[in-house]
């Protein structure tokens, strides 16, 4: 029998490489979405992307071009004129590498994607438990979004959104990750536009702390002295 196809949003980190792992391991055929829109390591986050397209033989895939988040601003992430904040672990505020709405353009367009292809799920690394408190990344949030594009779509089309990663610690997600054989050495996390990890903004903070706390060595840790 044919497998389903499920969407995958991809943007070359930690997370959404595990996701795609899960996705396939769950018996799906994997058509993966990346968004260029304007961040400071688009460059690095697409050529990881590409690599991970090539380790998993995925054919289908769709690189969109969303630059408008430039225009809107309001990130650190998009706005060269605000710094990216060091990582405090141990607050409870938003950083401003926080891209508003974000994900909800991603699904928005995975969406659209999805009932073009047929694809009956679109898989989302996000997770809440362990994360920079977006709220976008949310489960509420997506169970709304699946409920918006299954009243948005053709009568026909039927999507679940899978986040299979939602409640898991970052630790969790090395572990599980681990199991499935990601390549994390292909990832890339930092929110700095460096040849290597700056090691000290809120998403390299995050990816040391869970490599530490599952007892795994990062193999990006050493990639400067390389």
């Amino acid at each position: 029998m044919e497998k389903q196809k499920a969407v995958v949003m991809l943007s070359g980190g930690m997370d959404s490489a595990t996701c795609l792992a899960v996705a396939i391991d769950s018996g799906y055929s994997a058509a993966v979405l990346h968004l260029n829109y304007g961040q400071r390591t688009q460059a690095k986050e697409l050529d990881s992307f590409n690599k991970l397209c090539d380790f998993y033989g995925i054919k289908g895939k769709l690189v969109v071009d969303v630059g408008y988040f430039t225009q809107i601003g309001g990130s650190s992430l998009t706005d060269n004129k605000i710094e990216v904040e060091n990582a405090n672990l141990d607050s409870d505020m938003i950083p401003n590498s926080y891209v508003p709405f974000r994900n909800g353009n991603i699904l928005a367009i995975a969406a659209s994607w999805a009932e073009v292809i047929g694809a009956t799920a679109i898989y989302s690394g996000a997770t809440q438990a362990d994360s920079s408190g977006y709220p976008d990344c949310r489960q509420a949030f997506f169970n709304a979004f699946e409920k918006a594009i299954n009243l948005g779509t053709m009568p026909e089309t039927k999507i679940k959104i899978f986040s299979p990663l939602i409640n898991l610690t970052k630790a969790g997600i090395v572990a599980l990750g681990g199991r499935l054989r990601v390549p994390f050495e292909l990832t890339w996390s930092c929110y700095q536009n460096n040849d290597f990890p700056c090691g000290i903004c809120d998403s390299c903070a995050l990816r040391q702390r869970g490599f530490n706390q599952a007892g795994i060595i990062d193999p990006l840790l050493n990639i400067g002295k390389r």
